[in-house]
């Protein structure tokens, strides 16, 4: 069985549609899928629509809701840890990957050829400004953070039971499900596809969050910050070599009968930055570590409902 991971934020006015995509999705995979819903915590009545709609699917289902909004790598945690299938993907509940993709993803799972399968976003209908800052975004990625990662980023994937067991056991505040997904390895592959237009509402995926995601990523998956804050440092012992040597010489062949104030200024003023800026570097990964060692759960599940599914008409 195929289970589908839906993490819900937001999204009640897309539910309909949702619902009729998925049941499409149900016959393309003959019937074998199971969905898991997660509802992080959204303020409108997605919870509500869904617990009303699902029992009258013809798919077997989960409605999970956490108990505050935990975001979404935590909610798509949440979703794997409580599918039942040995396969499992993952999907926006905005439609805006196609439904159609995780009918090859169970494909190629299916066939053994790889244990990761990856949505490579090579288009997608957005406006010029988004698609500059996604494309922005995802270049700082892919060179400082995790080169592997496909140039669009990953909004959709699917994977086998062990991969998913692997994901689980690393319990990571903070961290980044998507960057966990490339560190573990295993077989991966890449199947291309067009992002659709969103239809309804409006995306959750703010610049704070991206921004907090590019964090994450930096702090959990690379040692950049230190090697930069290395090479600052290294820059401003040299500098200030440089400038007490020539401060030496001036003073003892030119006779210089005030200390240069703006020599000075600029001498504070830089390593007052350089340190502010270690201290911000150092306490960041102090912080993470100090979340990680409190073991907090990533998300805490409030209720749980399970629908076994309408048989199919005979």
């Amino acid at each position: 069985m195929l289970s589908l991971v839906v993490p819900v934020y937001k999204s009640s006015p897309n539910i309909p549609a949702l619902m009729e995509a998925l049941d499409r999705l149900f016959d393309d995979l003959g019937g074998d899928l199971e969905l898991v819903f997660v509802v992080d915590g959204s303020p409108d009545d997605s919870h509500a629509r869904l617990g009303d709609c699902l029992p009258r699917q013809r798919f077997r289902s989960q409605l999970l809701a956490l108990s505050r909004n935990f975001g979404a790598f935590s909610a798509l945690r949440a979703g794997l840890a409580a599918a039942r299938g040995d396969r499992l993907a993952v999907m926006a509940a905005d439609l805006q990957e196609p439904p159609e993709l995780i009918v090859e993803f169970d494909r190629v799972l299916r066939s053994g050829q790889a244990d990761v399968v990856v949505g490579q976003r090579v288009s997608r209908a957005d406006s010029f400004w988004s698609r500059l800052s996604s494309g922005l975004f995802w270049a700082i990625y892919r060179r400082w953070v995790q080169r592997e990662m496909p140039p669009g980023g990953v909004d959709v994937f699917g994977c086998t039971d062990q991969v998913r067991r692997e994901i689980m056991r690393l319990e990571e505040t903070n961290s980044s499900l998507v960057g966990l997904l490339f560190w573990t390895g295993f077989r991966r592959t890449n199947i291309p596809y067009g992002r659709r237009a969103r239809t309804v509402g409006q995306s959750a995926w703010t610049l704070r969050k991206k921004l907090k995601y590019l964090s994450d990523s930096l702090f959990t998956f690379s040692d950049l910050p230190i090697r930069l804050l290395l090479a600052f440092g290294t820059l401003g012992l040299a500098t200030s070599a440089l400038y007490g040597t020539l401060v030496f010489f001036a003073k003892l062949f030119l006779s210089i009968p005030v200390p240069g104030y703006a020599g000075t200024v600029m001498l504070v003023s830089f390593f007052g930055g350089l340190n502010s800026l270690g201290l911000g570097i150092l306490g960041g990964y102090v912080w993470r570590t100090f979340e990680n060692s409190l073991r907090r759960p990533s998300y805490i599940v409030m209720s749980t409902e399970s629908f076994d599914g309408r048989p199919q008409a005979s």
